[in-house]
């Protein structure tokens, strides 16, 4: 079984406290360009959301990590478009803005990409990444994700188009 946590930092499932942390996160609007979201998640969905989100991977085809720094939620971990026949899946990360830039994510990340190929036994991962998002894009570069495209004018985000960096990471050991 591979070790989600490395030191203070630890990846777990998303519990029934963490409605608040949820609610939070999922309602901060500077966030709703890499999600996509374009209105507010209530209380209600979000705990419907956390009492299906013990759901199989293979029946979701999705995952939600919780990170935690010293106990603390502090961002989270989604693997997205899960295909197990083609043995790949789209990762994202968000850690809220007082715990950036303090290496938690790459710790964060870098634990995923191990429990991604060793248990789940993905063969690669993928990330979309807005070509102005720097801090993310240094992030998935540091865990070697090679740049391999850019969707020109992918996103529609106060009112101007965004191009989208497409980066993957391929497991060569199996």
């Amino acid at each position: 079984m591979i070790e989600l946590a490395h030191k203070n930092i630890k990846l777990r499932a998303l519990e029934s406290e963490d409605l608040e942390f949820l609610f939070q996160t999922e309602n901060d609007t500077s966030l709703w360009e890499v999600s996509g979201t374009q209105v507010p998640f209530s209380k209600y969905i979000l705990k419907q959301y956390l009492a299906n989100s013990h759901q199989d991977i293979y029946e979701a085809k999705q995952l939600r990590l919780v990170i935690e720094y010293e106990g603390l939620p502090i961002g989270m971990l989604d693997l997205f478009a899960y295909s197990p026949q083609h043995q790949r899946a789209g990762v994202g990360i968000v850690i809220v803005k007082k715990y950036q830039n303090k290496g938690v994510a790459s710790v964060a990340l870098k634990l995923f990409i191990k429990y991604a190929f060793t248990t789940l036994h993905l063969h690669q991962l993928y990330a979309q990444i807005s070509v102005d998002n720097l801090q993310s894009k240094k992030l998935f570069i540091k865990q070697n994700f090679q740049l391999i495209g850019i969707k020109k004018d992918w996103i529609f985000h106060n009112n101007i188009f965004k191009d989208v960096a497409l980066y993957q990471l391929i497991n060569n050991t199996n």
